[in-house]
């Protein structure tokens, strides 16, 4: 390739970062007039959208966890449909259901809630297992099958889900399945007194969520994660990657470490993460930021661990003390 080209390449790419910060800055501002005070939350929401991955909100109820995923989607100028889980919910109301018709003598197939380009699905444990497994398919593999028949979902396709702390009233534990396809799970915690002044000042009258305009929409999402893709990720970083993961599979501190599809997802996040900084590559800090969030929801520690009071987070930080960072060299900028 000539110097000519090259130099042309590069700025076409350089044109497509400027976009993506353009728009995911206006995202970002567009949520936080709702969410006030948790800009890192609404950068992480943001950055797995973007890593084509979906997302888990957990914490106790009223700290904006729905109130979050709501103001995402309507950033977007998208389909979005929202599930209400409940212990009654069937898994057929999820993806679908195919239902005889009198007038044509033949089964029409009416699409459930998780045909839409977001979905939001609120209290997630608050439905039966058996309910929740209706969510592996189509969050892995993008497609729901029914009666024998399979369904494509149409891209960008991103599930935000809510749920309550495990310890609440009559909530039902998600399984490691279910877990392990959330690409990360973030904590709302409560607001700062500043921002909780500022939020009854705010809400008194209308809906805040009434305000929010969409300033992209689902092909122009489509276009920012084909650029995300083009974030360079070095061979030292990859080797990271892997060296955390496997060394949450020999901690002596758990019973389940974490799988192959979580270092997929934790290098996916970590190009996110580069693209949302305005970078073109990622570096051992975007993997080490994201190890909690990506990571923490899949391990299991073991009763010892648990009993002595160290929690998930804990014991990957000590993983992350543990496992050498790599050298930056001159090829990890690509």
């Amino acid at each position: 390739m000539s110097i000519q080209a090259t130099s042309s390449v590069a700025s076409e790419q350089q044109t497509d970062f400027d976009a993506l910060t353009k728009v995911t800055d206006e995202i970002i501002r567009s949520v936080g007039t709702v969410i006030e005070g948790k800009p890192d939350v609404i950068k992480l929401a943001v950055t797995v959208m973007l890593a084509e991955g979906h997302l888990l909100i957990e914490d106790v109820p009223g700290v904006g966890k729905t109130m979050l995923s709501k103001a995402l989607a309507r950033s977007i100028d998208c389909t979005v449909k929202r599930i209400q889980f409940t212990p009654d919910l069937l898994p057929s109301d999820v993806t679908g259901v195919s239902v005889y018709n009198q007038e044509t003598h033949n089964f029409e197939f009416r699409p459930g809630g998780v045909f839409a380009n977001i979905v939001v699905g609120d209290e997630i444990n608050r439905a039966s297992p058996k309910t929740q497994s209706a969510l592996l398919e189509c969050m892995e593999e993008g497609q729901v099958t029914a009666d024998g028949v399979t369904y494509t979902l149409d891209p960008p396709f991103i599930v935000i889900a809510t749920q309550n702390p495990i310890e609440m009233e009559g909530t039902y534990p998600l399984p490691e399945a279910q877990r392990d396809r959330f690409m990360a799970r973030v904590s709302m915690g409560y607001p700062v007194e500043s921002a909780e002044l500022a939020m009854l000042g705010h809400r008194t009258g209308a809906n805040p969520l009434t305000t929010i305009r969409p300033v992209t929409d689902s092909r122009q999402i489509m276009e920012l994660v084909e650029t995300v893709q083009q974030v360079y990720v070095a061979d030292s970083i990859q080797q990271y990657a892997v060296a955390l993961t496997t060394a949450t599979r020999r901690s002596a501190d758990l019973r389940l470490g974490a799988s192959p599809r979580a270092t997929l997802h934790l290098v996916r996040a970590a190009r996110a993460a580069a693209a949302l900084d305005g970078r073109e590559y990622v570096t051992p800090d975007d993997i080490q930021t994201l190890v909690g969030p990506v990571l923490a929801h899949r391990i299991l520690p073991n009763t010892e661990a648990h009993l002595s009071g160290r929690s998930a987070e804990r014991i990957l930080a000590d993983i992350v003390r543990s496992v050498p960072m790599p050298q930056a060299r001159a090829d990890d900028r690509g």
